[in-house]
């Protein structure tokens, strides 16, 4: 069925994680002038070494199994349209079937997989359940 092993409170934090990530910037310092009172600063959001944002994520990701694994990449499929709901257990199929390197790596690829993510929620009907209370 269209059900996820995935226990909905984590999926929701590992969504909130995974947005926080990827909204980050390269860290970019600019040329410095003579007078650092009017240097500019870095942005808030820009990625700084030590920032242990990308290990938690790919720290999550190894306390999830083959299957769940799967899970998230076909989520990613649905919510972007690569497949539909009612095609879930073919589209996990075809998870496993593809499956060549880190799933972490594959996933972060894409800018926008914590949208896909819940916009695929929302086709299976998960949506705003997941990500008000934590349940499905």
């Amino acid at each position: 069925m269209n059900e996820l092993s995935i226990e909905p409170g984590y999926l929701r934090i590992l969504i909130l994680k995974v947005r926080a990530l990827l909204a980050k910037e390269e860290n970019v310092m600019p040329e410095t002038g003579g007078n650092p009172s009017d240097d500019a600063s870095p942005e808030a959001l820009q990625d700084w070494p030590g920032d242990l944002t990308r290990e938690e994520i790919v720290e999550e990701f190894e306390g999830l199994n083959q299957d769940q694994h799967c899970e998230l990449v076909a989520l990613m499929w649905i919510g972007r349209g690569d497949a539909e709901p009612q095609e879930w257990a073919d589209t996990l199929e075809l998870a496993n079937q593809r499956r060549e390197g880190p799933t972490v790596d594959y996933l972060l690829g894409h800018p926008l997989v914590a949208d896909y993510w819940v916009i695929g929620l929302e086709k299976l009907g998960h949506g705003s359940r997941v990500l008000e209370a934590g349940e499905y």
